[in-house]
């Protein structure tokens, strides 16, 4: 446990290292599981420890939006001046999100079609 929990800390750090060092927009940690992802797709396994920590980790993950629930009862007052952008913005993306996913759905099962 105590390995995999090295190997999911090494690849945040070097995740932060590459977002800090570009000064890129997203942030370290998304860096770093996709590096994670790269490397497992590499070698085309989950190690059985990483598997285990992972399951542990996300049995647990309602605690990790405590500080979220926090934050946003704590600006309480910004959140309300700013409703409108915030659901323009939620509806938006999510309009984006569904016209993607839909198009992307679309030409995965066009290719499945032509190979068949």
């Amino acid at each position: 446990m105590l390995v995999a929990i090295t190997q999911l800390l090494v690849c945040q750090l070097i995740g932060e290292v590459i977002a800090r060092g570009f000064d890129l927009a997203i942030p370290g940690p998304v860096i770093g599981m996709g590096l994670l992802l790269l490397i497992l797709f590499n070698r085309r396994a989950i190690p059985e420890s990483l598997e285990t920590t992972a399951h542990g980790i996300l049995s647990h993950l309602s605690l990790l939006f405590v500080p979220a629930g926090v934050g946003v009862v704590a600006h309480l007052g910004i959140l309300g001046n700013e409703w409108h952008a915030i659901l323009g913005s939620l509806i938006g993306s999510t309009i984006i999100t569904i016209v993607i996913t839909g198009w992307i759905l679309q030409r995965m099962q066009k290719g499945v079609m032509d190979e068949s």
